[in-house]
């Protein structure tokens, strides 16, 4: 008999995706809005008098007043906020510094403000609901709940709180959640991960555990710790866990190793959080990509990906954007982010509505030789290889061999089987077919001579973990590169020779 709140979750699913459906079917006019909002709120702090925006009127105004910064054009201002100065990016002061780890700026503030917050919290809590209102499901509300996540504890810097995204989102669990959720407060608080995961599987084993949640990579090491102290498959252990969210990272990868590791099939909710604002989440079952947010006091500009690098590359907004085209998204936020560059690399899979799915990241191509190749295409030249085998593949990341001893430069792809196909140079030929068919540049490079055909090498088992580990990186919201332009990571992954 389903209870109280699984009967209300209903009704509110159904409130709530009226809600969402009437934003999503005036796109333009709704970005117009926050668009107009976002400047007229911000125009008497320093960076709003600093590019006159008294004088915005359109976007084609604030193109000519503002141009796109990444983290370390937009750091002088940002450091005006850390140092306890208000009204510099947004009237006020923030209420939290969302802190991350950057790879090339070292720490990173990303301010949240009273504003963006509610965005936070509601998206994911929206996301939920209308799967509930799509599905009819809502008995998972009577289960418990968990999700992996950095440390809650934060700290205080010149009377602003800092800490992780995760953690500072923990703090705004809605009441009627917080007797299902899991872990407790106390083992949430620990700090090394893999001690932190032995004491998930500890409080949660016994428990009936009905939805987690996590980026893919950390909750597949919770499934695997939970399998060799129980010997049973998640699924059996936990008999009603039947949803799966996940952010940061493309689940499909992983999607074959959670299956077996779950013994059966869940459904499964896409998320797009992150410190600088939640974006997009996916809002029906069999529609590919995630409904991006245009009603969450964030602004969006896209950029083609491959004008990016050049001069004065074309701003365009959600009205002219096309499917299927690799973009950068550039941001203008409630917590006084400007034309924002966030690194990310987008692509439209509809436009009515408007849903897109993360190809990857600006920085995280490989070009070596022109080719272009982009997170996406390895990732879909994988799976494609894959396919219908019973090869598993624990994670892998791809690099380019500028300089091999015999013969030409190629890709090297760095992959950590579970089930090991039969033959590897034929897997490695599988993918470079795949990799071929998507992306021309690299087929033309083959085709040449110019290159030869992508190379595999096997990582040791937990190879990639040695190596999160080893630079401080592993667990919470931390992702592994799926491909570098450079050796700078395959060249400290242990593999077998």
């Amino acid at each position: 008999m389903a209870s109280l709140k699984s009967f209300l979750a209903k009704p509110f699913a159904k409130y709530i995706n009226k809600k969402v459906q009437k934003w999503a079917s005036n796109p333009v006019a709704t970005q117009n809005k926050v668009f107009l909002q976002l400047i007229k709120q911000a125009t008497n702090t320093q960076f709003g008098k600093d590019h006159d925006f008294i004088n915005i009127k359109n976007h084609t105004d604030f193109i000519k007043q503002v141009p796109v910064r990444d983290y370390e054009g937009l750091k002088p201002y940002v450091e005006k906020v850390v140092a306890g100065n208000k009204d510099i990016l947004w009237p006020g002061k923030p209420i939290y510094f969302a802190k991350t780890s950057g790879t090339t700026s070292g720490s990173k503030y990303i301010p949240i403000t009273k504003e963006s917050m509610p965005s936070h919290v509601e998206a994911a809590r929206n996301a939920i609901l209308l799967y509930i209102h799509e599905t009819g499901n809502s008995a998972f509300v009577d289960g418990k709940m968990i999700f992996l996540q950095g440390s809650p504890v934060l700290n205080e810097q010149n009377g602003i709180q800092l800490g992780r995204l995760s953690g500072i989102v923990a703090h705004y669990v809605p009441k009627y959640l917080q007797k299902n959720r899991l872990p407790s407060w106390e083992t949430n608080c620990i700090n090394d991960w893999e001690t932190k995961v032995d004491a998930i599987v500890e409080e949660t084993v016994l428990e009936n555990m009905s939805v987690i949640s996590g980026i893919p990579s950390w909750v597949q090491m919770y499934f695997e710790k939970l399998q060799q102290k129980t010997g049973q498959n998640v699924g059996n252990i936990f008999k009603n866990f039947n949803l799966f969210i996940f952010g940061g990272v493309n689940y499909e990868p992983y999607r074959a190793k959670f299956e077996k590791l779950i013994g059966r099939k869940v459904d499964s909710i896409e998320l797009y959080p992150a410190s600088e604002g939640f974006f997009a989440f996916q809002d029906k079952q069999r529609e590919k990509g995630m409904l991006l947010q245009l009603n969450s006091g964030i602004f969006y500009e896209f950029i083609k990906a491959e004008h990016f690098f050049s001069e004065n590359p074309k701003r365009i907004t959600i009205a002219d954007v096309e499917l299927g085209v690799n973009y950068v998204m550039i941001i203008s936020t409630n917590a006084g982010l400007w034309a924002y560059n966030l690194g990310d690399t987008v692509e439209f899979t509809s436009i009515q509505p408007y849903r897109l799915i993360v190809s990857g990241r600006i920085k995280h191509f490989i070009s070596a030789f022109g080719e272009h190749v982009i997170g996406k295409e390895v990732e879909q030249a994988m799976q494609d290889a894959i396919l219908n085998s019973e090869t598993t593949v624990t994670e892998f990341t791809v690099a380019p061999q500028i300089n091999p001893e015999n013969g030409l430069p190629y890709h090297e792809w760095f992959i950590e089987f579970e089930n090991e196909p039969k033959n590897l140079a034929d897997l490695a030929t599988k993918i470079d077919n795949a990799l071929q068919k998507q992306n021309s540049y690299y087929f033309d490079l083959i085709a040449g001579k110019v290159l030869q055909p992508l190379k595999i090498k096997k990582v040791e088992i937990g190879g990639f973990r040695t190596y999160m580990k080893s630079i401080g990186k592993l667990g919470g919201q931390n992702k592994l590169p799926r491909l570098s332009n450079d050796r700078k990571i395959v060249d400290n992954i242990p593999y077998v020779n």
